[in-house]
């Protein structure tokens, strides 16, 4: 459930009293772009990263960015500390105005922006996972921008709900594993973690970038590499990641059990991550007290 205060174009507005238009075209047809930060002892994590790919997503999509990243973030903070936030989650979405026929003559910005935070969504360990054929299309133009046009997803992953499952590993058009519907998907085998190239079709994941950079630290390389489902049917372990999630292990898969999960080497990411994460807001807020 999302929390009271939301920022609406320049305003800070209890959530009643936010309007937005049928006009809004981008609305309806879904032309716009979010992203989801976790908020930990109320500090935005890995701000910076999440508002570069809002704008390389901006830029594919031919969406307008008038909105600065410094003034989005001091929008985000009175969000935050109007909400009374230290631990939870955010949201940032960014609305096309001017697109297509069926749009109003109100006044309204070229693009919207809207932010609003909400708690942490709880997840079970180990996750279970089932199996869609054909969720992502690799070859799309606009494969991998986090869009607002998220109905392929939330269907997938309602589905599986009804069927026992957590979430939903993806396989693309060539039967190669993409990705959750919100989450990025790991692999484990002989000490080493594969996960899927970005050409199949995947988001490119800030928690999987970071994982990227700090795994070779922690002694475990992670490897760019196409999975087939029996990929991950046969590894040691598998964990998945997301904003909200961090690492959960996977103890399931479309009725096939993983034994470790969350495994070793689940463990020492996840310790490495949180280790990262303490040591960013352990910054901000050092460099917001001077």
């Amino acid at each position: 459930m999302i929390h009271r205060h939301i920022f609406h174009n320049e305003s800070l507005l209890p959530i009643e009293k936010v309007r937005l238009s049928p006009g809004q075209a981008g609305l309806i047809c879904g032309w716009g772009i979010f992203t989801t930060l976790r908020i930990v002892r109320g500090e935005a994590f890995a701000y910076e990263r999440h508002w570069r790919r809002l704008e390389k997503d901006a830029a594919l999509i031919r969406l307008p960015m008038p909105y600065p990243s410094i003034k989005v973030r001091l929008h985000l903070q009175d969000v935050i500390r109007a909400n009374k936030v230290s631990e939870g989650c955010a949201r940032i979405y960014l609305v096309y105005n001017e697109v297509g026929f069926w749009r109003s003559d109100e006044k309204a910005p070229q693009v919207d922006l809207i932010i609003y935070t909400a708690p942490l969504p709880e997840y079970r360990e180990p996750v279970r996972l089932a199996l869609r054929p054909h969720g992502r299309h690799a070859a799309a133009p606009l494969a991998g921008v986090k869009s607002i046009s998220w109905l392929n997803n939330v269907w997938a992953v309602a589905e599986a709900q009804r069927e026992g499952f957590d979430e939903v590993v993806l396989l693309n058009e060539r039967g190669e594993v993409a990705e959750c519907t919100a989450a990025n998907i790991f692999a484990v085998r002989n000490g080493k973690v594969y996960t899927p190239p970005l050409n199949s079709g995947c988001l490119e994941g800030i928690t999987r970038a970071i994982l990227f950079e700090i795994a070779p630290e922690a002694g475990i390389p992670i490897v760019e590499q196409a999975l087939l489902p029996e990929d991950l049917y046969s590894a040691e372990e598998v964990f998945i990641s997301s904003t909200n999630r961090n690492l959960i292990g996977a103890g399931e898969i479309a009725g096939h059990a993983i034994a470790a999960a969350p495994g070793p080497v689940t463990h020492r990411l996840r310790e490495a991550f949180d280790d990262y994460v303490a040591e960013y807001v352990n910054r901000r807020i050092a460099s917001a007290a001077r």
